[in-house]
Order: structure tokens, then sequence, then C-alpha cells
């Protein structure tokens, strides 16, 4: 598995990269000038001006929208131990966004430590591969998620006090 980039919970607003805001406003700033100055000097019967504001505006936030998805990308994808560099190149070279689209039907789940071993575990893991540590809170008869908070599984009904649930899970959930 490869190495996961680690972007704490607190960083997650920032996961669309400067370099990618100053594109996308660049961009912004090109369409609009392209379809506001050099456009309608090729044009003998210019359409409507609230056509032209809809559609010249709808473009250009199109295009920047494209780069900040492009943006984080690059930055969403290292942290689920993924190719930054193959998915930018998918985003860039698959036309009207599909390549974005692609990115996340098929993007894995965020990677984090193991507590007890620092092995790297896919965040939808109950337990850990190497150590089977109890990462998550998890029903004793369907294997489902649950909260530690929960009495019974949502999902079988299955009494959770019954499970030999981990201390520590316990005192989380109060």
């Amino acid at each position: 598995m490869r190495e996961p980039e680690s972007i704490s919970v607190n960083e997650d607003a920032r996961l669309i990269p400067v370099w990618s805001i100053v594109v996308a406003v660049a961009a912004f700033v090109l369409v609009e000038y392209y379809f506001w100055v050099l456009l309608p000097e090729q044009q003998h019967h210019p359409p409507p001006l609230g056509l032209r504001v809809y559609f010249n505006v709808s473009c250009g936030l199109l295009v920047a929208l494209y780069f900040l998805m492009v943006g984080y990308v690059s930055k969403d994808a290292p942290r689920r131990a993924m190719s930054a560099r193959f998915w930018i190149a998918i985003c860039l070279v698959m036309p009207g966004g599909i390549g974005a689209v692609l990115y996340f039907l098929l993007r894995q789940p965020e990677v984090t430590h193991c507590p007890a071993c620092s092995t790297h575990v896919q965040g939808d893991f109950h337990f850990c591969p190497q150590c089977n540590y109890q990462l998550t809170a998890s029903c004793g008869h369907c294997f489902r998620s649950v909260r530690v908070s929960d009495q019974y599984c949502t999902r079988c009904g299955h009494e959770l006090a019954t499970d030999h649930m981990p201390a520590r899970l316990r005192a989380l959930g109060g």
C-alpha cells in the first residue's frame, strides 16, 4: 500500500491548493475577456445582453470550477493513498468533468494509522489487519458499523450490550 499523506481534520478546508485558486481566477478572467472583448468584435449581431451575461458568466464559472476540481484531486488523492499524477491527468484529459466524476466514483477510503501497531489501514476497517486491534465499533452479529452510543444495531436489531466491546470504545460512547 502506498504511503498516504496526512491532512488533519482542521486542514480539510485547505484541500484546494492556492495554485489551483489562482489558476481558476485567471481562467475565469481570460474567459470573460474573450467573451466580452474579443468575441463581440467578430459577431455582426450579438445576442441580447441578458443572454450574453448568463452565457459568459456560466462559461467562466465552469472553467474556474474545472481548475478548482483538479486542485482538489491533487490534494485529496494522496490522502487516500492514490496516485495524484494519474488522477490529475485523467481529470485534464477526460472532457467535460468526466475525469472528476470518475475520481469521485472510484476513490478509495481515507488511509489512517492503527493506534496499536502504526500499520496503514483504510478508514472503513473495523479491525487492524496486522494486530487485530478494534478500530471502530461494530455489531457482533452482522459486523456493520455502529455508533459507540447505540444500544441496538440499526441493521439487524442485535443488542450491542451483549458484545464484548473494548473498554476504550465503551468509554467513548459516554
